[in-house]
Parts: C-alpha cells; structure tokens; sequence
C-alpha cells in the first residue's frame, strides 16, 4: 500500500501536524467551526486528544495555523508585486498569480465563505483583511480615475466570485478557472488603459 501511494501524500501523511490541519478543515467546512471540537479532531485521526494537544491546544490555533499556511503564498505575492513596475504586465501577472493561489488554497477560502460569522469573531478575519489591503496596493494605481481603480479592485473579487458563484455552471474546474482569469485579466487591462488614455489627455 505504502509503495503504491504518491510521494507527496506519503510525506503529508508522515507529517502529523498538516494531517491535523487537513482533518481539521474537513471537519470546520464539513459541519461549520463551532460546530466541531478538538475531541472529533482527534477521533478523526485516530490519535489521544494529548497527542492533538502536543501540537495545538485550540481549533483556532488550529485554524490560524491553516490560514497562514495557505495565505503565505499571498504575502509573497504582495512582497514581489511591491518591487515591480506598475506596468500592465505586473498586474495580469499579479492576477494570474492571485488564480493560482486561490486554486491551491480553495477548501479554506470555501471553509471562510460559508462560516463568516466565526471567521469575523476570529483573529484570522482580521489578518486576512490586511492580507486583502496589500494585493490591493499592489494592484491599483492610486493616481487613476476611481472607475480604474474599482476595476482593478474587482479583478481580484472577480476571482473569488469565480469559486462561490459559478459552481453550477455547465464546465470543467479547469475551464471555469481559465474563463475567470480571462474576465479578471480583462478588467484590468482596461483599467490601465483608462489610466493610460487620461494621462495622455492631461
């Protein structure tokens, strides 16, 4: 059997503290985060609620823990969009990038949609809003009309819309991924025109 599995999921699995995170954002997205206790988290792996306290000694160490690990990816973003250019080029490649994080980090973005009330009482509501304000930075020009700016801004909730909204929609992941980042790639293209077209006039 050992033999047999992927490589990845063979060091994931030996690696107990991702198992615990993975269980449990099963269990928040599953059956909601007030709802689920260590004690089932604990079950769910198989081990002693001791052995769950040797690496976390709450769910939202647990969580926070999760959250950071699956938005790192966006303060490197954040950090290499900061040293770059404010050419279009920088922004569709920052909105590619943002895709593509959200692709990897789509169960917790799912877990965050659908328990907002918690994640609003909880110290990673915060943290992911200060998380937004720096792509935001990043991806807007502040000397651009506001309209510019608002589409810019969508760009990234165009992304997000892309994995609550269209779900039911008659197409593959893949192809409603692609055509998310095509519409949120669009908009801003159009908006550094704009910005472009009145910096020329003016």
């Amino acid at each position: 059997m050992v033999g047999t599995m992927d490589g990845t999921k063979q060091q994931r699995r030996g690696n107990t503290r991702q198992r615990i995170q993975d269980v449990a954002l099963d269990l928040f997205a599953e059956q909601g985060y007030e709802k689920t206790s260590l004690r089932e988290i604990a079950e769910s792996l198989d081990v002693t609620k001791a052995a769950l306290y040797y690496h976390f000694k709450t769910k939202e160490e647990i969580l926070v823990s999760i959250f950071d690990d699956l938005t790192q990816p966006i303060l490197d973003l954040t950090e290499w969009g900061r040293e770059q250019p404010h050419t279009l080029e920088t922004k569709q490649e920052i909105v590619r990038r943002y895709s593509e994080i959200l692709a990897g980090a789509a169960p917790l973005f799912r877990f965050m949609q659908e328990n907002q009330a918690a994640v609003r009482e909880l110290r990673v509501g915060e943290t992911f809003k200060n998380r937004m304000q720096g792509l935001r930075e990043i991806i807007v020009d502040p000397d651009a009309a506001l309209v510019d700016q608002i589409r810019s801004v969508s760009a990234i909730f165009t992304l997000h819309a892309g994995m609550f909204f269209i779900q039911d929609l008659d197409a593959t992941p893949e192809e409603k991924r692609k055509a998310v980042l095509e519409v949120a790639t669009d908009m801003v293209t159009q908006a550094h025109q704009g910005m472009t077209a009145s910096a020329e006039q003016s």
